[in-house]
């Protein structure tokens, strides 16, 4: 920024602008001995903690650590770039920037002749609606929506009159301004004919402005029975509809001491809550509330309250912002939301029932935390146990996107209430989820049919069978120097439905191997309930302390790789012979001991009957084939 704006310039600036004065317009200030005190503009509070001193033309809030120079005050209060806050500054100090033809300065010289095209366009719209022969059409349509000329004053609303060409005649007279008014988005070019023609044609006019009141873009509501019904200006230059609000800057302008926003859906309804009073309503132009709306507005209020038809397209839309929401909100923020009864809007609703009647509407509507867990619990049994294990599969990795935070912990600590789990094993059993491959979840095949299948996807081009793995192996999942046990566990974890393909071996929990008795209370679950998810098999241990520690070892088995290839099935036979092959070489091992340390206070002829009884099951043992 500096290299294009000299910092002799800057610094001469600086020297020139008290900060006091441009503090002072925007904030009330009180003299405190040698400085001035009053409340941050940055963040909300009770007692002043925001300082600002005429020695050292510098500022500084205590309580939420902004400060600066007079320069970077305009940039954060008013949300401009530095450039352009070194120009406002500028023209107060009745001094000049100095200029240049780099490609970015030229670049803003567009931008402002785009800038005053668009102002001239919203005067233009303004004059036809007192102007125009045929006004009356949008003077009455205005009336009936129960608007009066000091509300569609202060929101600038105008008239564009039908026809193809009344803009271009009044502001496009020479190619240099009908090229702005074309990529202001004001104009279309007809590519056959190669010819411009107005854009916006028998419709009221709403301006949209930036944050500095600058006019960027227009939205159009037609007043016959064409279609769109609504129409915005496309995205340019100096547009960008997923960064602006309609009547935000109008909100601003209305109150410096915002408290709140409200979100709705369309330009009639900010314009009609105005006209009641209500002036802190702002409108999403044609998009879902998105990252950058929600991070502009949580600059300005600490609460914003989404608004929506009750119907299922507005509980879907409700959805949509929870979600948005959640990752950007922090402590000292609030959402809520707020569902009107079905086939009503604000702009309805308020001329129907009143202010009074809408604002407690406003101030009884449901905080965020209810409503996701109202939101996420619908249609759910949680009463079962099942249910409950849903509702935390589905609410767990959404409130680990937010923010580190008192609100975060607390919703876990709820969800950790409703599934009577602890937040160790909740993000145990999460994080078992999230390395979970749902690639092993195959029909069974046999060999033949698997080489079948690969030479027909060989033949047809596709992917190679391992590049299914692919997310697996970037998970970190570990392959190498898998144990036996962990093996088992591991692939058992993955399709639970392999179990039912062996023959059970008696007293696995006997095996003296590490883990070998959570290997066998996964059979014992998965014989007896065959069909249990993991979810569900987490949810059935909740009640065992005992199991806390296995369940801490599960996760950590979920991790490995247990297949280098892709028959998984086979993998899961082969093992669980081998596991049942050691289990007798074990027992075999054991016999052996009890063999040889027989106590020598027994009678000879009971030594004899053990002796005897040993060597039989020893035989046996012999007798299997080596693997």
């Amino acid at each position: 920024m500096s290299g294009r704006i000299p910092q002799s310039f800057i610094d001469d600036l600086l020297a020139r602008t008290d900060i006091v004065d441009i503090i002072e317009a925007r904030v009330n200030l009180k003299k405190t001995g040698k400085n001035f005190s009053g409340l941050c503009p940055f963040h909300q509070e009770k007692s002043p903690s925001f300082s600002v001193s005429p020695d050292k033309q510098f500022y500084y809030c205590f309580g939420c650590g902004a400060g600066g120079n007079a320069i970077s005050f305009i940039t954060e209060y008013e949300n401009l770039p530095f450039p352009q806050a070194v120009e406002d500054l500028a023209k107060l100090a009745g001094i000049e920037v100095p200029k240049d033809n780099s490609p970015q300065r030229q670049n803003e010289h567009l931008y402002q002749a785009q800038f005053k095209i668009l102002d001239l366009a919203a005067a233009f719209y303004q004059s036809q609606l007192k102007n125009s022969t045929s006004r009356q059409t949008a003077i009455d349509y205005l009336k009936g929506r129960g608007m009066d000329g000091k509300v569609a004053k202060q929101f600038g609303i105008g008239f564009a009159p039908a026809g193809w060409d009344n803009l271009i005649k009044s502001l496009g007279l020479t190619d240099t301004d009908q090229a702005h008014l074309e990529r202001s988005g004001m104009l279309i070019r007809h590519e056959q004919k190669d010819s411009l023609y107005d854009r916006f044609r028998d419709r009221i006019m709403f301006p949209i402005r930036d944050m500095r009141g600058r006019v960027i873009a227009f939205g159009g509501r037609i007043l016959g029975d064409g279609k769109p019904k609504y129409l915005n200006s496309p995205e340019t230059d100096t547009f960008h509809k997923g960064r602006e609000l309609y009547g935000l800057y109008e909100a601003r302008k209305a109150s410096r001491k915002l408290d709140k926003i409200l979100i709705v859906e369309g330009y009639m309804d900010v314009v009609s809550l105005a006209q009641f009073d209500i002036n802190y309503s702002v409108a999403t132009l044609g998009t879902s509330t998105s990252l950058q709306h929600l991070e502009r507005l949580y600059k300005i209020v600490p609460e914003i309250i989404f608004c929506f038809d009750g119907d299922k397209a507005g509980l879907k839309a409700a959805q949509r912002a929870l979600e948005t929401t959640m990752p950007v909100i922090k402590d000292g923020q609030q959402a809520k939301f707020l569902f009107l009864p079905e086939g009503e809007d604000p702009d309805t609703l308020v001329r129907l029932k009143g202010k009074q009647h809408f604002e407690e509407m406003i101030n009884s509507s449901t905080p965020m935390s209810e409503y996701f867990f109202d939101s996420l619990s619908d249609n759910i049994d949680m009463q079962s146990i099942d249910g409950r294990a849903l509702f935390s599969s589905k609410a767990l990795p959404l409130i680990q996107k937010m923010q580190p935070s008192l609100l975060q912990q607390m919703m876990q600590d709820r969800i950790s209430e409703i599934t009577g789990l602890s937040i160790e094993q909740l993000n145990s059993s999460n994080h078992l989820h999230d390395n979970y491959d749902h690639s092993f979840y195959q029909e069974p095949q046999d060999n033949s049919d698997r080489a079948q299948q690969s030479n027909r996807q060989n033949k047809q081009g596709s992917r190679p069978a391992h590049s299914r793995r692919q997310n697996f192996n970037n998970n970190n999942k570990r392959s190498a120097s898998i144990s036996l046990i962990n093996r088992i566990i591991s692939l058992l974890l993955h399709n639970p439905s392999l179990i039912s393909q062996v023959e059970a071996i008696p007293d696995l929990a006997m095996i003296e191997e590490n883990n070998a008795d959570i290997l066998a209370l996964l059979v014992d679950y998965w014989l007896k309930y065959p069909s249990a998810s993991i979810g569900q098999m987490l949810i059935d241990w909740q009640d065992e302390p005992q199991y806390a520690s296995k369940l801490l070892v599960i996760s950590e088995i979920s991790r490995l790789n247990p297949c280098p290839d892709d028959n998984y099935q086979q993998m899961f036979i082969d093992s669980w012979e081998k596991l049942k092959h050691r289990k007798s070489d074990l027992a075999y091992q054991a016999i052996k001991r009890q063999q040889s340390s027989l106590k020598s206070n027994l009678s000879a002829e009971v030594k004899q009957q053990a002796k005897a009884y040993l060597d039989e099951i020893a035989a046996q043992h012999r007798k299997k084939p080596a693997q």
